[in-house]
């Protein structure tokens, strides 16, 4: 669903007139805000695999920080190879980085080790590489990103859309008060209800999510 479709969704719900724009009234902006701090909600709650991205770094010899350019600051980490080298890049400690970087003279070499260190002029993510790259080396890193604020009508939302609508609609009526309908609390709680329903949905495509192992 579009962002202008799921307040229209929602402004049905309240038994009120759908709006052609986001913006067209004030309750319909209001109810663009509830949709999109319910699309927060929705995508803080599980690493849904429709917001997964792969960041690549191309390295160049003797630089060993980089940006993660578009990566924001907001994100899960599902894993990090150097494709190059065809080795797993290991999220090491700062402390331990610290030390390898300061403490003896720094090797150079292939990259296996990294820590996030920071962000950028841009609010991206950085990160700090070990051993120092010696040359080019293709660097994947997969990340959960949640998906940029809504702000255009025709913007479609990549977590799951029923789950943001019964959400926004729980805000709503908690902002509205009782009308004879759904209360907020049972609204909620069918959220609540639906969300766990979706996550399960999700984890059964995804046996990474369902198990753990000792590292």
């Amino acid at each position: 669903m579009t962002y202008l479709e799921m307040i229209n969704d929602v402004l049905t719900r309240l038994r009120e007139t759908p709006v052609s724009t986001s913006g067209e009234t004030t309750y319909s902006a209001l109810i663009g805000k509830f949709v999109n701090d319910a699309k927060r909600q929705v995508e803080d709650a599980y690493t849904w695999n429709s917001l997964e991205q792969v960041i690549q770094v191309n390295t160049v010899a003797n630089t060993y920080v980089y940006s993660l350019t578009g990566a924001g600051q907001k994100f899960r980490l599902e894993d990090a190879i150097n494709v190059t080298s065809n080795v797993t890049l290991r999220n090491i400690s700062y402390e331990w980085m610290n030390r390898r970087q300061n403490f003896a003279t720094p090797v150079y070499g292939i990259p296996s080790e990294f820590i996030f260190d920071g962000v950028d002029g841009n609010g991206d993510a950085k990160v700090t590489l070990y051993s120092r790259p010696d040359g080019v080396y293709n660097l994947q890193f997969t990340l959960n990103i949640p998906q940029a604020p809504l702000t255009s009508d025709s913007t479609s939302v990549l977590a799951p859309d029923v789950l943001i609508v019964q959400n926004a609609y729980a805000r709503a009526l908690a902002e509205r008060g009782e009308d004879g309908g759904l209360t907020s609390s049972e609204a909620y709680q069918l959220y609540r209800l639906m969300l766990s329903d979706y996550i399960a949905l999700e984890a059964s495509r995804f046996p990474d999510y369902d198990a753990f192992q000792a590292v």
